[in-house]
């Protein structure tokens, strides 16, 4: 049985060390350089102030216009109202008229350009459907998108939506460059976008699971082979050269090794295992809200009473009413009450109880205040896979008996995210396991970078090992066959 132990563990390393030395490499780059992404405080940054004359006196039609809240924004240099719709893009309104806005043309795109970067000579490339820098699928809703290239210093792509007009992604010369390394062939983007996607996501998935299987046979084996009492070579390792440094490293990072592989594995949510979504009734957390009784043009004119500039207006429904959010383009926000227009520090507390109340109203509920980050709520840097989420303190949580929570931001009344059992269990295995997002690392770096660096390059090693004794290995046999080719064509000979 011992022998097939080894012969499994040297065959599938022949063919999948090569993998993983390229996820362990690619993962450190991952750390500082994410994936392209358009954040809310870049969104922020490249809009225009709102106008107050002339613009948005007259609000949107009342009703169920309103049913999923609103946003006032600038598209391509003039203000639109955004009105969400489930699984769309957003429709697009003029806000001087309350019409919609016409079809997304190159000229309008161009006009996103101009306002994203102002000053900045553009080149609109081509309209694509996907590209090396836009699989994720959060941009689906506003496909086939253009491809715009700025001649500005950071010399980015910017992709415009062509159902909305608006900028919805920017990827920079330096993170796609870093990216190429990165995370296009950590998660093996080149299967992406092309003939192979329907084989993207099982391939990523079998090829974690082989790989944890090899890993987990290395290190039994590798505990096997280490003795006590040294060798004759004077070693507790039998191996010498590449082999030793791939027995001792495994012996030194394996478990972490092991447990960063079938963490990548659980990141793809394999046949659905995290996939069980809370009962919740979210339509109940906004209500039934009647229509704004104060204008746009005097709430712009209260926001900017001190010379605070928004660019950006948000009408959040929370429990029948509606309570507007405005950000300034430095990301600083005030919100105020949309019935009465008066500002408020947070939503009253009864309110919010009895809007999470009503999303599941035949269930307990218990309430819990957060003013310091716990386990499953918490920060990352911008450029990690959600970091560009905001996590603000304080924070509700709501527990249900189902082990269903809900998270809100009792400032401005936004669901900042929902759970169930089955989640919590995927941060365990999956963002605990993979990223460490763990407080006691996260909050003293670099303890966290020394972490997450020094194993990946023990993970590196061991793969570079692997590969190396894997090709010897092959080369030998290789040998070996031509050998036995030679031999057996002068016996043929020698009959003759």
């Amino acid at each position: 049985m011992k022998r097939y132990l080894y012969l499994w563990h040297r065959w599938l390393g022949i063919g999948l060390c090569l993998f993983m030395a390229m996820w362990f490499f690619s993962g450190m780059v991952m750390l500082y350089v994410g994936y392209p992404k358009l954040t809310p405080r870049e969104h922020l940054a490249h809009l225009p102030a709102l106008p107050l004359e002339g613009c948005c006196a007259v609000p949107m039609r009342a009703g169920a216009d309103w049913a999923e809240g609103l946003t006032l924004s600038s598209i391509g240099g003039e203000p639109v109202y955004l009105l969400p719709r489930p699984g769309q893009a957003a429709q697009v309104l003029d806000a001087r008229t309350g019409t919609p806005a016409g079809p997304v043309d190159a000229a309008r795109a161009l006009a996103a350009a101009a306002q994203f970067a102002p000053g900045a000579a553009a080149e609109l490339q081509a309209l694509i459907d996907e590209d090396a820098w836009t699989h994720s699928r959060g941009l689906d809703a506003h496909r086939p998108l253009y491809r715009i290239a700025l001649h500005d210093a950071e010399h980015r792509l910017i992709y415009v939506s062509s159902q909305t007009g608006a900028v919805v992604r920017d990827a920079t010369g330096t993170e796609r460059v870093w990216n190429w390394v990165g995370t296009w062939i950590h998660w093996l983007y080149p299967l992406r976008g092309n003939a192979l996607q329907p084989i993207w996501t099982d391939t990523v998935i079998w090829l974690s699971l082989i790989a944890t299987l090899m890993a987990v046979l290395g290190m039994v084996l590798g505990v096997l082979r280490w003795r006590r009492r040294p060798y004759r070579s004077g070693s507790h390792s039998p191996y010498s050269g590449w082999a030793r440094w791939h027995h001792v490293t495994g012996l030194v990072a394996g478990v972490l090794l092991v447990s960063w592989i079938f963490s990548g594995l659980m990141s793809m949510n394999p046949w659905g295992i995290f996939s069980h979504r809370p009962s919740l009734d979210v339509a109940a957390f906004s209500g039934a809200p009647a229509a704004p009784q104060t204008d746009t043009e005097s709430l712009l004119r209260r926001f900017q009473a001190d010379d605070w500039r928004p660019v950006e207006l948000q009408w959040r429904p929370v429990a029948g009413r509606y309570w507007v959010t405005a950000r300034s383009a430095d990301g600083e926000q005030r919100v105020l009450d949309g019935r009465s227009g008066q500002p408020v520090a947070k939503l009253p507390v009864e309110l919010l109880h009895g809007a999470i109340a009503a999303m599941a109203p035949h269930r307990q509920v218990q309430f819990e205040w957060l003013t310091d980050y716990d386990f499953y709520y918490y920060p990352r840097t911008e450029h990690s896979m959600l970091g560009h989420l905001p996590k603000p303190l304080p924070m509700l949580r709501a527990r249900f008996d189902d082990g269903s929570w809900v998270e809100v931001d009792p400032a401005t009344g936004a669901l900042l995210g929902q759970s169930t059992p089955a989640r919590r269990v995927s941060r365990v295995l999956f963002a605990l396991l993979h990223s460490w997002d763990w407080l006691p690392l996260l909050e003293r770096r670099p303890l966290w970078d020394i972490w997450m660096v020094g194993f990946s390059l023990g993970g590196l090693l061991i793969s570079v090992s692997g590969v190396v004794i894997g090709w010897r290995r092959l080369r030998l046999r290789r040998r070996r066959r031509v050998r036995q080719g030679l031999q057996g064509r002068r016996v043929i000979e020698g009959q003759q």
